[in-house]
């Protein structure tokens, strides 16, 4: 089974210096069908002005993970880490027992647009920690390479949750296909340009979720840029 939602189904926040596009209930954005797929539960598409961001905040009990577009993101935190995060790095927070970070564009001239992405942990009370890795362009052309798994596996980001997120980017005669195990269910986001997952047209913004099927088929890519998650169920 494949149910498929629009980008503009997409609950939508526009602060000025940030536009946002929730995939599921955040903030103001409440949407009881969609409060999370499997152990999901976030994906903002953000796009914050130069100079702007997040002041410092606090999480706790959550797997946050960073996916940059365009731009560069300027990241500090109460562990001690601070660095910048450009396209082809991936991010992941894992915000345990309590983590206070600050998020800003780095750029005093360009726009960044990123990715945000929460996943439930497997357990709650672990202690905070942090990782990002850089996957280039090369890594991730007409295949989906693992980016963010639980075991760290062919060098991806280790996340503490039953969840793993898979970055391919397809175009033209480009194919990638993905094996489901028993079980498992897979959510498909368009990050740009579009495709087809299982022969259904899907553009920038769209996003599928895919239960009760053993393969996920991606095919004639327009310059696109796609995240597959494998996720168990949520318990």
């Amino acid at each position: 089974m494949m149910t498929i939602r629009r980008s503009d189904e997409r609950g939508h926040a526009d602060h000025g210096w940030l536009k946002a596009k929730h995939s599921f209930s955040f903030a103001d954005y409440h949407d009881p069908e969609h409060m999370h797929f499997g152990p999901l539960r976030v994906i903002n598409e953000d796009r914050i002005a130069a100079g702007q961001g997040f002041g410092t905040h606090g999480h706790r009990d959550m797997e946050i993970v960073t996916y940059v577009l365009d731009g560069s993101l300027s990241h500090r935190d109460s562990m001690g880490n601070g660095s910048t995060i450009r396209p082809g790095d991936v991010q992941r927070m894992s915000a345990g027992t309590g983590v206070m970070h600050s998020e800003f564009n780095g750029s005093r001239e360009e726009p960044l647009h990123l990715l945000q992405i929460w996943i439930i942990p497997k357990r709650s009370g672990d202690q905070p920690g942090y990782e990002e890795k850089r996957f280039n362009d090369a890594d991730k052309r007409g295949r989906l390479r693992v980016v963010v798994s639980p075991d760290g596996r062919d060098g991806s980001v280790t996340i503490h949750a039953d969840a793993s997120i898979h970055a391919g980017l397809l175009d033209g005669a480009e194919r990638a296909e993905y094996v489901l195990e028993a079980g498992r269910q897979a959510y498909v986001h368009v990050a740009r340009g579009g495709l087809t997952v299982n022969g259904e047209a899907l553009k920038a913004g769209d996003a599928a979720m895919i239960t009760d099927a053993s393969t996920v088929t991606l095919e004639k890519g327009e310059g696109a840029e796609v995240l597959l998650f494998d996720l168990g169920q949520l318990r």
